[in-house]
């Protein structure tokens, strides 16, 4: 998914701009003059990544297509605290009204992308992909896994129709994972395994990828060492390793120096915390 075009996300500013506005923004159709134009900042009150500038733009001209919006920085930038991260002119009544919906989308992706920055930084001497998980806020999947990305790190699945991911309540419901092989041609293959007897088992099917789920930093030293043994073998496939569950920033080193492929960590879109963007008129 590419976010460099963020019109496809205009149903949701509109969306988004009714919950806020309701019928009518009544203080500012009260206090502010009807022509009244002013020029504005937004403005990085704490360290971060940004993330979400074309969105924000896009708040503000889908309330009013008259509005200037011109970007100081872009996404991807690790800006300082008092960094102006664009400048807005126009309407003072229009940009006081998309002013909460613009800040809440660049505050929220900026939040994204920094934390996904802090983990990728942290994993990147051991050349590990920091990825994230389907734990997004929902309808804002695409936005959310674009932050992560701009952070410099890596999505996993986007939807259920992408790949096969076989998890614990699968193996619990289902007969027999015999059935998997076939389609397994056809589809990207993981399974999640918790131990090394279910990570022995898994191994028969082949699988793209095992994700070692909430496994101590001694079994999955136990598990690199055995896909070492089989990477000896040319004929066998030998599975990605993902890392997930528990992950956090400071345990990430220990995992990463297993020698996993890659760490999942739901954290990056699930309990992220937004930056503290503010708008200021000059």
């Amino acid at each position: 998914m590419n976010c460099n075009n963020f019109q496809q996300f205009t149903g949701l500013i509109r969306n988004s701009l009714k919950e806020d506005i309701g019928k009518i923004d009544i203080t500012t159709e009260l206090v502010i003059p009807k022509d009244k134009a002013v020029k504005a900042v937004l403005l990085a009150k704490e360290p971060c990544v940004v993330c979400g500038l074309g969105i924000a733009e896009l708040a503000f001209k889908t309330q009013d297509a008259k509005i200037k919006f011109n970007p100081k920085t872009k996404d991807g930038d690790s800006v300082n605290k008092g960094k102006v991260l664009a400048l807005v002119e126009g309407s003072v009544k229009s940009i006081l009204t998309a002013e909460r919906v613009a800040l809440n989308f660049i505050s929220l992706l900026s939040g994204v992308a920094t934390k996904a920055r802090q983990y990728a930084r942290a994993a990147r001497p051991y050349k590990v992909k920091i990825i994230d998980t389907r734990k997004t806020i929902p309808g804002l999947r695409e936005l959310q896994k674009y932050a992560v990305r701009t952070g410099g790190g890596y999505n996993h699945r986007m939807r259920l129709d992408t790949m096969i991911l076989v998890k614990d309540n699968h193996l619990k419901a289902m007969e027999s994972v015999q059935g998997l092989i076939g389609h397994a041609k056809k589809y990207k293959l993981e399974i999640e395994v918790k131990n090394l007897k279910e990570f022995r088992e898994a191994l028969k099917l082949k699988p793209d990828i095992i994700m070692l789920d909430n496994m101590g930093v001694k079994d999955i030293k136990k598990i690199i060492a055995i896909k070492k043994a089989l990477s000896r073998n040319v004929l066998q496939r030998i599975p990605e390793l993902e890392a997930s569950g528990g992950i956090t920033l400071q345990n990430i080193k220990q995992i990463a120096s297993t020698g996993v492929d890659m760490i999942s960590v739901g954290a990056l879109t699930h309990s992220v915390k937004s930056i503290d963007i503010s708008l200021e008129i000059l």
